[in-house]
Order: structure tokens, then C-alpha cells, then sequence
């Protein structure tokens, strides 16, 4: 009697940055995203009198930015590479299926600039919620995330 072939599914690539820092940097992400441009840099007036409308500008020495820049660079450079190629996970660069080849290219171009390029990425936070999507994780609340 023959013995039916069985297709044995890849494993699923395991995911080597923690749950919450990437949680965190999507919450910042997000936050940076909604930033617009200066529209009054010599402005003068009390943030009160402009129904503090200038918090949604981004600024020089903004608090949101240096946040986030400030999460990337907390993390180990494994971490950094693994945020990036979750970036193009959730990008769609790449598939799960291809997350080895992922993690090597991010390894193979990563430098100092980490933090700026992923700044650089106007949909950040959307994209390493999808990466994580990808993974079967997810945030479920802005406030749980610490």
C-alpha cells in the first residue's frame, strides 16, 4: 500500500523583540505621524491663546520625536534590526515566508541611522502593526502599552 507524501508546513519564524517596546514605538509612531508642518515658526503668542494648536506642529525639540527616536535607539542592535524587518513585513516587502531573508537584509544594511530611517517611513506605526499582524501578535490598547 502506498504511503501518502505529507507537506510539512516551515515553521513559523519567531519573533525576537519584545511585544511591548514595539507596542510603545507604534503608539510614538503614531503620534509623530499626526505631527504637520510648522505653520508659524515665528510665532509669538501663549499656547493658550492658540487653543494649544501647536502641539500637533512639529518642532524642533519636539517631545514626541525624541521619544520615539529615543525608544529606537534604547533597544540592542538585534532588536533594531528585527524593527525594521518588521517594518517591511508590514510593508509588504516581504512575506512571513521570507522573514529569514528579511532579518539578513536589514542585518546586512543596518548603520547608526536606524531611528532616522524608520522616521523616514510615513506609515510606520501602521506598518509594524501589520508586521506584528503577520507574527498573530497585536496591541489591543494604547494605555496598556508602557
Amino acid at each position: 500500500m502506498p504511503i501518502a507524501a505529507t507537506t510539512e508546513a516551515a515553521p513559523k519564524p519567531e519573533l525576537g523583540i519584545d511585544i511591548d517596546k514595539v507596542g510603545f514605538i507604534i503608539v510614538k509612531a503614531r503620534e509623530f505621524d499626526e505631527k504637520v508642518a510648522d505653520s508659524d515658526p515665528d510665532e509669538g503668542s501663549n499656547p493658550t491663546d492658540d487653543g494649544n494648536a501647536d502641539i500637533l506642529e512639529d518642532k524642533a525639540g519636539d517631545g514626541t520625536r525624541e521619544e520615539l527616536v529615543g525608544a529606537i535607539r534604547e533597544l540592542n542592535e538585534d532588536e533594531r534590526i528585527e524593527l525594521v524587518a518588521l517594518a517591511w513585513l508590514g510593508r509588504g516587502t516581504y512575506d512571513l515566508s521570507e522573514w529569514a531573508d528579511a532579518l539578513q537584509t536589514a542585518r546586512d544594511e543596518h548603520n547608526k541611522r536606524t531611528a532616522q530611517y524608520l522616521l523616514g517611513l510615513p506609515m510606520l506605526g501602521d506598518y509594524l502593526e501589520e508586521g506584528l499582524a503577520a507574527f498573530g501578535e497585536t496591541i489591543s490598547d494604547a494605555d496598556e502599552v508602557n
